[in-house]
């Protein structure tokens, strides 16, 4: 599902990946971890096309059988669209829409037409027992709540690999094992691949692998 192969990223002067090897496969649920700077959100950037690896003709980024480095700028922003969802520990969810239109979105971005967008969106948020909320903008919602709607935003275009950065961060800990037991089920269900940087420890070790990050590099 994802190869990544001498996978490297300065800023300026700092170099912050160094060279990372990895392989996923489909149907996964692999943790990144590490101390602060390791190179864990970089990398995850990286690996979910927000971010380009340094100019490296040895560098391979493969996702899902599409090779990365051939698309030019519009058809990444596509296959990013299409293929890729984001869940972030801050939501991001857009305060002036509710609920269901903070889901669909995605799929308004990738054409898909309203009534069949709202369709989706309703069963993806009654799946994650928020049918209820439609109607509800972000501010009336709980953090669980919100993070919960990111996570059907997440869905909504049906992706093949979901990153996370952090999706338990800001919230409380009986929330954040809700959230746990929902990235297994969803897995379950959809048979999606998922990628989350945490310092959560449970989840870390939820995860069929957990994979550590040291100065750039990853070392398990």
């Amino acid at each position: 599902m994802i190869i990544a192969r001498n996978v490297f990223k300065s800023f300026d002067e700092l170099q912050v990946l160094k060279g990372v090897d990895l392989e996923i496969k489909k149907g996964e649920v692999v943790s990144i971890v590490g101390s602060s700077g390791a190179g864990k959100t970089t990398l995850l950037h990286i690996l979910g096309t927000l971010e380009q690896a340094d100019k490296n003709p040895n560098t391979v980024l493969n996702i899902n059988g599409t090779d990365i480095n051939k698309l030019n700028q519009k058809q990444l922003s596509r296959f990013r669209n299409e293929s890729l969802g984001f869940i972030f520990q801050f939501h991001q969810l857009l305060p002036e829409f509710t609920a269901l239109e903070n889901v669909c979105i995605p799929a308004f971005i990738k054409g898909t037409k309203k009534q069949e967008a709202e369709k989706r969106a309703k069963e993806l948020l009654e799946i994650l027992s928020l049918s209820h909320r439609h109607n509800h903008k972000p501010g009336e919602l709980s953090g669980g709540e919100q993070q919960r709607v990111a996570v059907a935003r997440s869905l909504i275009n049906n992706p093949s690999v979901i990153y996370a950065d952090e999706p338990t961060g800001n919230l409380d800990s009986n929330t954040a094992d809700d959230l746990h037991n929902l990235i297994f089920k969803l897995r379950e269900e959809f048979n999606q691949t998922f990628v989350i940087v945490t310092h959560n420890h449970e989840l870390a070790e939820l995860a069929d692998r957990k994979l550590t990050m040291v100065d750039g590099l990853i070392v398990n």
